[in-house]
């Protein structure tokens, strides 16, 4: 039996076309880590971000799971 805090979290892809970098950060913080760069490197503009293929898997799955592409 696996303890839920032994679970490891994905890496998930940060993408920055400014500033032409790419890395992976712990899912738990995404959110923070985005916002960070963003206000420090981008006057809180929101330039960072989850890389784009991901979201569109993510949202194909979603959409799959609650049945809408029946």
């Amino acid at each position: 039996m696996t303890d839920d805090g032994d679970e490891e979290v994905p890496d998930i892809p940060v993408v920055c076309t400014a500033c032409d970098t790419r890395t992976a950060v712990p899912f738990p913080e995404v959110e923070e880590t985005v916002a960070r760069h963003n206000e420090r490197l981008h006057d809180g503009e929101a330039v960072a971000e989850v890389d784009p293929a991901v979201m569109d898997q993510l949202a194909d799955f979603v959409a799959e799971d609650l049945g809408l592409l029946e």
